[in-house]
């Protein structure tokens, strides 16, 4: 599955952004897609997670602030980010697999930029 995030960028903070990830091509397997971020020298955290059958599991650093979602008719996965904080600021990947155990393992995004300013 090809990935392709966009969206980023740079915002004050009490800001909203609204990542997209589309995929080139979904193939029927892919069961569980979800968003990661990194920062320089940190491992890279998983924020938010949704299934084939739309369950949805957030990080609680981000929870009420946070929402994951895809439009199957368009091969997009969306995480709209209210509220961002400084801490929010990281590389943000998108992320596809068979299952959710697989997530990190999976097919990953080239990684959209998003800085939030205190």
């Amino acid at each position: 599955v090809d990935l392709v995030e966009s969206g980023g960028g740079l915002v004050q903070a009490g800001g909203s952004l609204r990542l997209s990830c589309a995929a080139a091509t979904m193939t029927w397997n892919i069961h569980a897609m979800g968003w990661y971020r990194q920062v320089p020298g940190k491992e890279h955290e998983l924020v938010a997670t949704i299934t084939s059958g739309g369950d949805t599991d957030y990080a609680d650093s981000v929870k009420g602030r946070f929402t994951i979602s895809k439009d199957n008719s368009k091969n997009t996965l969306y995480l709209q980010m209210n509220n961002l904080k400084p801490e929010d600021t990281a590389m943000y990947y998108c992320a596809a697999s068979t299952s959710l155990s697989l997530l990190s393992r999976g097919s990953w995004g080239q990684g959209t930029q998003v800085t939030v300013s205190s």
